[in-house]
Order: structure tokens, then C-alpha cells, then sequence
């Protein structure tokens, strides 16, 4: 038999209260034309920073990264970070919007993929790593990038500075 554990109303309340502003329930109208943020299409992995929105959406029979910007209630385009030879998946993207990294599958490898929207350079942020990845995020200030990796034959988070270099993290000894 289970024992169920109980939450304490004081805990139950004060987890409440810190989560109020998350989830957001945004209100955008529809768009069938595929220009606004709500469309027939599958928006996959939405990611909201700050008053950005980036996700993956096959909008125009492709999976593509898209990103709105939610004060302006427009689309901002973002030249050079879609490709024609690559499916984009989980976008995240920094508090201020300049960084969007997301994991890109081509000719069946995934790659974590940086776009620097100031400079418009996007680049191959795991191209030296011989394993599969997943699940990329960015922090908030674009100093750090985090993903998981298949390297050590199990399911392992690496973090990197935004230059490249591993991060250092000591691991709990068991």
C-alpha cells in the first residue's frame, strides 16, 4: 500500500503564491495566414523570455524556428536562422532576445545550433561532439548554454560557457 504525503496548507498556499505568474495564459489572436503567433500549424516547444517568444512551428511545411516579439505583437524577422537542409527543434532564447539556441537535426545528426540575432551568425555549438543531443536552453544573460548529451552512453547534462569552453561543474560523490 501507498502512503500518500500530505502537503501542508501553509507549504501548499506559499507554492501557489510563488507560482502565479507562471503559466502565462497569453491572449493573440488567430492568423491563418501564419504572420501572428497563433496558427493552423503545430507550434512546438514555445519558449517565453521577457517579452520574447521563440518556437518551432512547420508553418510553411518545413519545422522552422519563428519568433514574436509578445509588446509588439509582431513576428521579428530572423534572417539566416532557418535552412532549407534542417529540421529545428526546442528554441530558447535570452532575456534580451540577441541569443537563440535550439537543436537542429540534419542528414540525421543533432547539433545544438547558436544564432546571435545582433550579427546574424548562426553556429554549430556542438559540432566536436561525437553523441546525440537534446534539450537545449540558454540562460537568461546568454552566459551559459545547457543541454543534454548521450556521450557517456547515458542521458548526461553539459553546460557550456557561450564561447565553448565545458563549464567545471563537480558532481556529488554517490
Amino acid at each position: 500500500m501507498k502512503r500518500l504525503t500530505l502537503i501542508p496548507l501553509v507549504a501548499l498556499t506559499s507554492l501557489l503564491t510563488s507560482c502565479s505568474t507562471y503559466p502565462r495564459l497569453l491572449n493573440f489572436p488567430f492568423d491563418r495566414g501564419g504572420r501572428g503567433l497563433n496558427s493552423p500549424a503545430d507550434e512546438l516547444h514555445p519558449n517565453i523570455s521577457g517579452r520574447f517568444i521563440v518556437f518551432a512551428s512547420d508553418r510553411f511545411g518545413r519545422q522552422d524556428i519563428y519568433l514574436f516579439d509578445g509588446k509588439t505583437r509582431q513576428p521579428i524577422d530572423v534572417p539566416g536562422l532557418n535552412s532549407l537542409d534542417a529540421i529545428a527543434a526546442n528554441p530558447s532564447i535570452t532575456q534580451d532576445g540577441r541569443y537563440i539556441v535550439f537543436a537542429g537535426t540534419r542528414e540525421g545528426r543533432t547539433d545544438v545550433y547558436l544564432y546571435d540575432r545582433q550579427t546574424r551568425q548562426l553556429q554549430n555549438f556542438t559540432d566536436n561532439l561525437n553523441a546525440e543531443i537534446r534539450n537545449p536552453t540558454i540562460s537568461a544573460d546568454g552566459s551559459t548554454i545547457a543541454f543534454e548529451s548521450s556521450a557517456n552512453g547515458q542521458w548526461d547534462i553539459l553546460v557550456y560557457e557561450r564561447s565553448g569552453k565545458p563549464l567545471d561543474i563537480p558532481i556529488a560523490p554517490r
